[in-house]
């Protein structure tokens, strides 16, 4: 695979964390220029933060969970040159069910729902790991 299809994916979800950075610093901004809060409430933690940039920055928070897993891969399966079709193919998986979780999330919030796109993310990333793990020690 090259270089680039192995990195889509990657790009993509970064773009999404980055996306999430936006709005919660639109939705801190919002905060604190509607009063909704204070710099003094927020200036030692988070607790403080309506509930919509809590919900915003939770998200955000989230994509430093999971995905670091799926960026450790992809770093060492890129160079190692064991990035083949099935971990590209698992990746455009793995970024969409992170895409759904974020966007229910940031919407509904609805848990159910979101724990199952939380839960499909992580069932495709423990098989990208599992698939890597064979490749390299079985030299498949």
């Amino acid at each position: 695979m090259s270089v680039q299809m192995v990195l889509l994916p990657v790009l993509v979800l970064v773009g999404l964390t980055l996306a999430l950075l936006l709005g919660m610093a639109s939705a801190r901004t919002r905060a604190l220029t509607g009063r909704e809060t204070s710099v003094k409430d927020i200036a030692l933690g988070q607790q403080n933060w309506p509930e919509r940039a809590t919900q915003i920055g939770n998200c955000f928070s989230n994509q430093f969970e999971i995905p670091v897993l799926f960026y450790i891969l992809i770093a060492i399966a890129l160079p190692l040159r064991h990035a083949d079709l099935f971990i590209v193919l698992m990746s455009w998986v793995f970024v969409v069910t992170r895409f759904a979780h974020a966007g229910i999330f940031v919407t509904s919030n609805d848990v159910q729902k979101r724990s199952l796109a939380w839960f499909a993310g992580v069932l495709v990333l423990f098989a990208m790991w599992i698939y890597f793990a064979l490749r390299i020690l079985l030299l498949i």
